[in-house]
């Protein structure tokens, strides 16, 4: 979780999507992301804007933990390849394709119900490296505030040594 309040990954956002993400071996990104009822669009499918949603958060979640970056979506692509129901799980596994200067390109296959699952959903997108200034300056400054004073405490809550 990069922000408690993202709608993408975040802990207190009612009706969000919740993703955990983590670093795997071969330098991939693997997240998860439960559909709920919330989620929905069809009657028991979920909703494919926030089926985006959610590969944007993975495919962000990657550039961040991979390249340790700040970068923002410039264009995401998404294949709906089956629906996706509610009360099901994607896995998502997301890789790096590619850095040129500021862009990054990175890719996703999300999969239903297990690592090995059949492909639901896959996606493509590029990201744009920017400064901190782009957020505090396009950001609302209350959030900023916030996300500041949630990074101060992470770190006094971390020991290298307990």
């Amino acid at each position: 979780m990069h922000y408690n309040e993202c709608f993408g990954c975040g802990d207190d956002v009612e009706g969000g999507l919740h993703i955990q993400s983590a670093v795997a071996e071969g330098m991939v990104v693997v997240s998860q992301f439960e559909v709920t009822d919330a989620h929905q669009g069809a009657p028991g499918l979920a909703h494919g804007g926030l089926l985006a949603c959610a590969f944007d958060e993975a495919l962000g979640s990657t550039v961040g933990n991979l390249l340790r970056r700040p970068a923002v979506t410039g264009r995401l692509e998404t294949d709906f390849r089956r629906p996706v129901p509610v009360g099901s799980t994607l896995h998502i596994v997301a890789r790096l394709d590619g850095v040129a200067g500021r862009k990054i390109y990175v890719s996703a296959d999300g999969r239903l119900d297990a690592e090995d699952g059949p492909i639901a959903v896959q996606a493509r997108a590029l990201f744009v490296t920017v400064g901190f200034e782009h957020f505090t300056s396009h950001g609302h400054t209350d959030a900023m505030q916030k996300f500041r004073q949630a990074r101060t405490r992470e770190r006094e809550d971390w020991d290298i040594n307990p």
